[in-house]
């Protein structure tokens, strides 16, 4: 018996077939939603962005520069040069994405939405929206934020989405299925942090430079992780440089723009874990793996009780602030006029430079930082010697920190709500944390809540002027108390 008949091979033809236009109409389908998704966001798309991966591995693994850090390390390490270009396809597969506009602005999008309306009231300001109007077309947008939260990644681009779609540097804890897979198909790179061999660092230098050289709009935490304490952390300036390096090139340094965002929270989701982080890291006995575990199962248990009875409430407001685009090149200029041209000095002398711009860069940052009622009724909080407040001297001091915010420039949220409303809705989310209890006619702050008080409060303290002092006694992080006990 033959192992195909007539009617066999005519059934695989139109099963093959009908397997083809499945695939062909899918594929219309899907690009038709992209377009009519990207429409309905008015987002502007940078064209590189839907270049093809092979398209870009091939681009890296044919440069140059590359190629002499293959050598280069095969000379060190005695190894053979095709096993160094093994490892580099390896870091070229591992850090190039594949950017999906269906699953970016259709799924994404409306994902993220569901999910931050679920836990926050959202509030997006732009210092001066009009100055994004006058950039040229050609120009080539970095923004730079501070890191609260793994939330940052989803509002910032939730905040964002109807202007661009941002590139992002992701660290490896996203590297599990399915962050892994949907950070790439958001057009996200993954890089790997404290790792030094100058192998790797070669290869992501050169895919940053070259998205950046084509335009990509790419999205930077230069703190380099969150914050533990809710201070502002110093700058990191590794992809920063390396972003800069294109303005060693003709025609680059006048499209370059640096924006600032500042991102805050009436609650952070990790807190508590990144406190843990900080006493760990101080030398306090790390909790065990079953604690942190039973942590998560209560809390996820906890809340689906609420969302299933009905009594969720959402964890206060998450707001972020887009600065003003700050040029790259007038920077460049002065440092000419001083006789520093970035790229002619030595390699110590040039990141000491990108780092004094990464660190100003940091100070717009905290000055625009977004004051929400948590931690304005915090850092209020803070400037008591006594663990009992009395509400109407909480109140006062509630509105003396607002009016000073207020005459300096700072954003505050609601500011000219009343101060008892402000204090109210705070008391509300940091009652149901046990950070801090009504007792009579004030309040009291819990010895378990402490630390919290003054993570919140650090997030704005540094704008408090004559108040920040005070603010910084009362601070018992863990840092803090070793540092007053040595």
């Amino acid at each position: 018996m033959p192992f195909f008949t007539a009617k066999g091979a005519a059934a695989f033809v139109s099963v093959a077939l009908f397997a083809i236009l499945g695939w062909f109409t899918w594929r219309r389908y899907t690009r038709r939603a992209a377009v009519t998704a990207v429409r309905k966001f008015r987002a502007r798309i940078d064209r590189f962005k839907l270049t093809g991966k092979a398209y870009i591995s091939q681009a890296l693994l044919a440069d140059e520069t590359v190629a002499l850090a293959v050598r280069a390390h095969a000379a060190e390490h005695g190894m053979p040069e095709s096993a160094v270009w093994k490892r580099v396809r390896i870091y070229v597969d591992e850090i190039v994405p594949v950017f999906n506009l269906l699953a970016y602005y259709e799924y994404g999008i409306s994902l993220s939405r569901g999910l931050l309306h679920l836990f926050y009231r959202t509030d997006v300001r732009h210092v001066h929206r009009e100055a994004f109007d006058a950039l040229p077309r050609e120009s080539i947008v970095i923004y730079l934020m501070n890191h609260r939260s793994n939330a940052d990644y989803v509002f910032a681009g939730y905040a964002l989405a109807g202007q661009v779609a941002i590139s992002y540097a992701v660290g490896e804890w996203a590297r599990v299925f399915p962050l892994e897979y949907i950070f790439k198909s958001f057009g996200s790179y993954f890089i790997r942090r404290r790792y030094r061999e100058a192998l790797y660092h070669t290869v992501l230098e050169r895919y940053v430079q070259l998205i950046t050289r084509n335009g990509v709009t790419q999205g930077i935490f230069p703190e380099g992780g969150l914050t533990r304490d809710g201070k502002l952390r110093p700058a990191k300036i590794g992809l920063f440089d390396y972003i800069l390096g294109v303005a060693r090139e003709p025609g680059f340094a006048e499209r370059l723009y640096v924006v600032p965002v500042a991102i805050n929270y009436d609650r952070v989701l990790e807190d508590r874990t990144l406190l843990r982080e900080l006493r760990a890291s101080e030398g306090h006995r790390p909790s065990g793996r079953l604690t942190q575990l039973s942590e998560v199962l209560n809390y996820a248990g906890w809340n689906a009780w609420r969302l299933l009875f009905r009594r969720w409430k959402r964890y206060g407001t998450a707001a972020v602030v887009i600065g003003a685009p700050v040029p790259v090149k007038p920077w460049l200029d002065a440092l000419d006029q001083r006789g520093r041209s970035l790229f002619t000095l030595d390699r110590h002398e040039r990141l000491s430079e990108v780092q004094t711009l990464a660190d100003g860069v940091m100070q717009r940052i905290g000055a625009i930082i977004p004051v929400t009622p948590v931690p304005l009724v915090c850092a209020a909080l803070q400037t008591f010697e006594s663990e009992y407040i009395a509400r109407a001297a909480l109140l006062g001091r509630i509105d003396e920190m607002r009016g000073s915010l207020q005459h300096h420039g700072h954003i505050v949220l609601e500011p000219d709500e009343p101060a008892s409303e402000t204090l109210d809705r705070a008391y509300d989310l940091l009652r149901l944390r046990r950070v801090v209890a009504r007792v009579g006619d004030g309040y009291m702050v819990l010895p378990r809540g402490r630390e919290l008080v003054s993570y919140y409060a650090n997030s704005v303290a540094h704008l408090l002027g004559e108040f920040e002092a005070a603010v910084r006694r009362r601070d018992v992080l863990p840092v803090e108390e070793l540092m007053r006990g040595s």
